[in-house]
């Protein structure tokens, strides 16, 4: 596993709709997810269920 990349707003705005990238709220608490939710994100609990059935070159930001 690779060490995590710190990436610009834009970057991840240019992979979002083209769905190359996953944004993941970090918080694991479902009540701080729906609180910090950004528009296309899916909270952490989401992506430990989803997470052995995504791509392996799908770019993951954590927030």
């Amino acid at each position: 596993m690779s060490a995590p990349k710190r990436v610009s707003v834009q970057e991840v705005r240019g992979k979002l709709p083209s769905g190359h990238a996953l944004l993941v709220c970090a918080y694991e608490s479902d009540v701080k997810f729906r609180q910090a939710a950004l528009d296309g994100a899916i909270s952490f609990s989401e992506f430990e269920r989803r997470k052995p059935s995504l791509p392996r070159d799908l770019d993951i930001v954590f927030y």
